[in-house]
């Protein structure tokens, strides 16, 4: 019966581990395909945040599983991916819109610009539209 479950939790693991290897794969798929800094800064935390998320919680699971080992390192790990990875991301694009990036050619919409170049939003033109 031990081996059962033991089988058994080494399978969910690696499924855990082969789930976030493969967000971060997509991720990767993304940096390269995306048109613009803003979709890309996007895929870039996102994805891979929960992919390294996953791949630490599988490495979690695992040590303290079949080693019956708590590892306050890749629990410090998990915590400090999930606050500075979304963090870093969204300011990389903040500082990419402050400093005129342009977005990509095909965008519909830029709700920054009114609230960050000084214009007034009209909001029943905007009601209007949608």
């Amino acid at each position: 019966m031990k081996e059962i479950v033991d089988g058994t939790a080494g399978i969910v693991i690696g499924l855990i581990v082969l789930m976030g290897a493969l967000l971060s794969a997509f991720s990767a798929f993304g940096l390269i395909r995306l048109p613009d800094v803003y979709l890309r800064a996007h895929a870039a935390t996102k994805s891979t945040t929960l992919g390294v998320l996953c791949v630490l919680s599988g490495t979690f699971l695992f040590f303290w599983y079949f080693d019956n080992y708590i590892s306050a390192r890749v629990l410090l790990g998990i915590v400090f991916v999930f606050i500075t990875a979304p963090v870093a991301g969204h300011l990389n694009a903040r500082a990419a819109y402050r400093t005129d990036v342009p977005l990509w050619e095909q965008s519909v919409q830029d709700e920054l610009e009114p609230l960050l170049k000084g214009k007034k939003v009209n909001h029943e033109a905007k009601d209007m539209m949608e």
